[in-house]
């Protein structure tokens, strides 16, 4: 408004002056003399400090009556606090009655469990049990403190040096939870103003601290280094202020959703090539690849010192629970101040630390374990390789064995009305346990949905033959229209 009218006035003022061809009178006060264009200055400066005094908001002179209160308060409709609720959330997932070992008990009846990332078959495991009985007895059952805070015990310490030390890093720091490791770390490095470079395949987990690091989040096609080449050229090319940020890609070594591996080695090239970080989450690959199964560096014969940032949950592998985070002592010693799931969470509890510690020595003692889970994986893939209406969509070596719909029904409802539809005749008709790519409104990942099958070292040959003959038998049946 303020500038309205000094526009308005300031045009006016060269009107006059043009029409009579002479400057504006002046005036003279106390002997002082005052000329025209400082006559309308001090104009404008009272109008722009009227306008900046007036109120913005005049309340009503007359206040709103009883009746008139409720009206509004009888109209008024709060937002729901939730979605609505649809059929697909009031479906109760089976409840497994003992151990989450290759075999379980649903509905008292014993199943073949292909629906839990027991990788090595270490549920259950004597050596295991007794570390934690022994723990138990020692150190009770929890810390009731975070790390910093009175809740860190030698066992914790102990557990953070084998893991290094297996893994060949220098340091590691241990979390809770295996699912708040990953967006806990992200945060911890990643921040409002810096790049990160993702795969959209990523799982629920790694979105959630990507969304807390509130950085600037680009996606790049599924296990695509082509996409991923693109893209960093894309984000870096011409840009000045890139250079000057932080930069990371985020990658997992095998991926949640598809069952695919990445190639670290391309990936190494790349973040040298481009200058970005490497923050690599290694939950389904840890005990697994490579030929002592230290992961994906092993894998691909890469040097581990080349990847920044490594995480890891504890919960597959290792039959355990919590997470871990590996690399230089800054990157450890940064987290031990700055990130939430280490610093506001009660620590692990000791006997799980306990348990990890006997889970990567009994997996350096017992290398056979490795080759076992690898002759399963095989074994299964030949069998179900020509699936009626299903095609492989993992890697051959990764013990989560995805399939796939060969014809979507068009929408991920649909879809998953047939998996889902395939998963209950599975396990009621022949008694085994298999899992679809279920996810939460939540979760952003933009793969199709499908069938995930956790392969074990404790798996038995008996055990793959009966899953793979379901498996035929059921999806002849229920996909005989879209084969």
């Amino acid at each position: 408004m303020a500038v309205a009218v000094a526009n308005m006035t300031t045009a006016a003022l060269d009107w006059v002056s043009v029409k009579f061809n002479a400057p504006l009178a002046g005036m003279v006060v106390f002997g002082v003399h005052i000329h025209g264009h400082l006559i309308v200055e001090v104009l404008l400066i009272a109008v722009i400090l009227f306008q900046l005094s007036r109120k913005s908001y005049k309340p009503p002179k007359k206040p709103l009556t009883e009746k008139e209160i409720d009206d509004l308060c009888d109209e008024w409709a709060p937002e729901p606090l939730h979605p609505p609720i649809t059929e697909e959330m009031l479906s109760e997932p089976p409840t497994l009655e003992s151990a989450a070992g290759p075999h379980t008990i649903i509905d008292g009846k014993e199943v073949v469990n292909f629906a839990s990332a027991n990788y090595l078959g270490l549920i259950g495991n004597e050596k295991i049990n007794d570390s934690c009985i022994g723990s138990l007895e020692k150190y009770g059952v929890g810390s009731c403190g975070p790390r910093g805070f009175y809740g860190t015990i030698d066992v914790h310490l102990d557990c953070e040096a084998r893991i290094s030390k297996f893994l060949g890093t220098p340091d590691s720091i241990l979390y809770s939870y295996g699912i708040s490791t990953i967006f806990s770390v992200i945060p911890a490095f990643c921040k409002k103003g810096d790049i990160i470079v993702a795969d959209e395949g990523v799982h629920w987990a790694v979105q959630n601290g990507l969304y807390l690091s509130r950085s600037t989040i680009v996606y790049f096609k599924h296990n695509d280094m082509s996409s991923l080449k693109s893209t960093l050229e894309k984000v870096t090319r011409g840009n000045r202020r890139a250079e000057k940020i932080r930069r990371y890609i985020v990658v997992e070594a095998i991926y949640q959703n598809s069952g695919q591996i990445a190639p670290l080695d391309e990936i190494i090239r790349l973040k040298e090539k481009y200058r970005f970080r490497v923050v690599l989450d290694e939950s389904h690959s840890f005990g697994v690849l490579g030929s002592s199964g230290r992961g994906l560096a092993e894998h691909y014969g890469v040097p581990v010192e080349k990847i920044d940032i490594i995480t890891a949950g504890m919960g597959n592998a290792l039959a355990t629970d919590g997470g871990f985070c590996t690399g230089s002592v800054r990157v450890v010693d940064h987290q031990r101040l700055s990130s939430s799931g280490y610093v506001f969470s009660a620590s692990l509890p000791p006997f799980l630390a306990s348990a990890a510690i006997a889970a990567v020595d009994y997996l350096e003692e017992n290398p056979a374990l490795l080759s076992k889970l690898k002759r399963n994986i095989a074994l299964l893939w030949s069998e179900i390789s020509e699936l009626p209406g299903l095609i492989l969509a993992s890697n051959p070596l990764s013990p989560i064995v995805f399939l796939k719909l060969k014809r979507s029904t068009g929408s991920t409802k649909g879809d998953m009305k047939l998996l889902d539809e395939i998963v209950d005749r599975v396990l009621k008709e022949d008694l085994v346990f298999i899992v679809t790519t279920k996810r939460s409104t939540l979760d952003k990942c933009r793969l199709p949905v499908g069938l995930r099958i956790f392969v074990s070292a404790g798996h038995t040959e008996s055990d793959l033959l009966k899953a793979s003959n379901s498996l035929k038998r059921v999806t002849a049946l229920v996909l005989s229209e879209l084969a």
